[in-house]
């Protein structure tokens, strides 16, 4: 009999799931002269990163270098040019590794599961992480955005993914920080959880996959 546990293909999510990231406090840290907590954080991070369309956009897709963002976002806000460029300097140590979520990760190898990811990530810190860290001894394998020129929510980025990864959609447990890449999963087939920590998504997860 065939039930949800032979959904076994689990994809990742890196910035906010397997990485730290979180823009209100980074920004905080990075910028105290303009924002004092995480509250002010918000609002300079939403400036900033632009809900990560834009030229943060066209940087996640692959379409615009560090430097050209740099520039545009300097010119869009009146910020000085050098505190822009100590932002994006800053944000390779940010994305500090979650050892709850490597945790969930050897947890599912273990069990048989096939993991890849699925990352809105510029090509420098892609490349970054990949030096970093062991992501081929974790996941079979996974889709960069900057590398491949889309980015989520579109579907075509979820069509590149599955074509990448050799699977198909309805085989497969999405795992992101944000509420319309999960949805947007949702209506091609996967199956989809919204990450908020993976100490709360284990429980949601195992009753999918087992």
């Amino acid at each position: 009999m065939t039930t949800t546990s032979s959904k076994k293909h689990i994809v990742f999510d890196f910035g906010g799931v397997l990485f730290r990231w979180h823009p209100p406090s980074f920004m905080a840290r990075i910028w105290p002269h303009r924002a004092a907590d995480a509250t002010q954080g918000r609002e300079i991070a939403l400036q900033f990163f632009e809900n990560y369309r834009g030229a943060w956009g066209d940087f996640d897709r692959g379409v615009a270098e560090a430097h050209e963002v740099v520039e545009r976002i300097a010119a869009r806000t009146g910020w000085p040019r050098a505190e822009v460029q100590a932002v994006v300097d800053a944000i390779p140590a940010e994305l500090e590794l979650q050892a709850e979520t490597v945790k969930l990760i050897e947890e599912l190898k273990a069990a048989g599961h096939r993991l890849f990811f699925l990352s809105n990530m510029p090509r420098p810190l892609a490349a970054h992480l990949e030096a970093a860290h062991p992501l081929h001894e974790w996941f079979e394998g996974g889709v960069f955005s900057g590398r491949v020129r889309q980015v989520k929510p579109g579907a075509e980025i979820f069509a590149t993914a599955i074509a990448t990864f050799g699977v198909k959609a309805e085989d497969c447990v999405f795992l992101d920080d944000h509420p319309e890449n999960i949805e947007a999963a949702k209506a091609l087939g996967w199956e989809a959880l919204l990450f908020t920590s993976a100490a709360e998504v284990r429980p949601r997860l195992m009753a999918l996959v087992g």
